[in-house]
């Protein structure tokens, strides 16, 4: 898998759902005791992070994340791919993988991998400039950094 694969891939079809929809992203930044939850606004140009999910078992999990697919009207799910610094895919990004895989079964939207080198450091750092760092949950806001990288890309493919 090239590095622009592994960056942007889509499980179901290998299109770019994005440039089809019209609506709200979601973007999942999946640990191993929390999921971190950003939304975009409707027309895909904003990220907010917007929960964190505590993991109990994969089936609440999705249960969990399908009522939010539900509930906001969403209509791509972003998974955020942990890959390796040299953009390999390590023992954590294989785990993702298949939490992804088998999350993309349970919803009526699709679901894409997304990068997420760095997301953590970089909400991080962003929280504490912002002085917000005690008021908003790490695991969102790496999932809103997330978000807003592949809102991005997509903006800069589409030019």
């Amino acid at each position: 898998m090239s590095k622009e694969e592994s960056r942007h891939s889509d499980l179901e079809t290998g299109q770019d759902p994005i440039s089809e929809l019209a609506g709200r992203v979601m973007a999942l930044d999946v640990g191993e005791r929390r999921v971190g939850v950003a939304v975009s606004d409707p027309t895909g140009t904003l990220a907010t992070p917007h929960t964190v999910i505590q993991r109990r078992s994969k089936a609440e999990d999705f249960a969990a994340v399908a009522r939010l697919v539900a509930e906001l009207d969403i209509e791509l799910v972003v998974v955020g791919l942990p890959l390796t610094l040299d953009g390999e895919m390590g023992p954590q990004a294989r785990r993702v993988t298949r939490y992804g895989q088998a999350l993309a079964e349970r919803l009526d939207v699709p679901v894409e991998f997304y990068d997420e080198r760095y997301s953590t450091v970089t909400a991080d750092e962003l929280l504490i400039e912002s002085g917000r760092k005690r008021r908003v949950p790490i695991d969102a806001a790496a999932a809103a950094v997330i978000l807003h990288d592949y809102l991005e890309s997509q903006r800069a493919g589409s030019n």
